[in-house]
């Protein structure tokens, strides 16, 4: 089966409905009509990469928060193991469940390479540096968590536009907090994109 095609800047953010840690539905809509949306796809549980980010993100929620973007975390755990997973690692977090993967789909999450999930260079890297530092080690995924589906990160406005599309290269690459905090070029997640992205341009300018 083909991979689904990626989202690009400026386009349209589906509007999925996921669960809530309770099991309630929830429109990702309403997540971001108030407010700019850092919305974090995690890959399964066992994997110590989404640790790292999912500890990062925690860290930098503060600031987020200060700088006028909401945090929601979405897992391919139910609600009730999602709701522990998040617990232990983001604590306070907007964290939601897509166990049937219609999230990841809709935002181009699909299953890796051999290469993107387990061979790079820089997953081996990843892997011994947090072996060495956090105790971490890759575990095999939960019941019904496919260890090959990709992570992803997404900045939304409030006009439903996605501002930032990042896919990983590999399972290690997440984004750098200063590029969610900051963004690039001088950038205002806030406001709409208009004309360009390109080197030397500000398309908010």
């Amino acid at each position: 089966m083909q991979n689904p095609a990626h989202l690009k800047f400026n386009d349209l953010a589906p509007d999925i409905p996921v669960l809530d840690t309770e099991g309630k539905p929830i429109q990702l809509s309403s997540l971001w009509k108030k407010q700019t949306l850092v919305l974090a796809f995690t890959r399964h549980f066992g994997c110590p990469q989404c640790k790292e980010m999912m500890d990062e993100l925690h860290s930098a929620r503060p600031e987020l928060e200060t700088r006028g973007l909401t945090l929601a975390i979405v897992t391919q755990g139910t609600p009730e193991s999602a709701k522990a997973f998040c617990a232990d690692r983001a604590p306070g977090a907007t964290c939601l469940a897509d166990p049937e993967r219609r999230a990841y789909a809709a935002y181009g999450l699909g299953r890796g390479t051999a290469y993107q999930t387990l061979i790079s260079p820089s997953i081996w890297k990843s892997n011994k540096r947090l072996k060495e530092t956090k105790g971490w080690k890759p575990e095999t995924p939960p019941a019904g968590q496919d260890a090959f589906v990709m992570s992803g990160t997404f900045i939304i406005g409030t006009d439903g536009r996605v501002r930032l599309p990042y896919y990983y290269e590999d399972i290690a690459d997440h984004p750098p907090v200063d590029l969610l905090l900051k963004g690039f070029m001088g950038m205002d997640w806030s406001k709409p994109i208009e004309g360009a992205i390109l080197p030397g341009n500000n398309p908010q300018s």
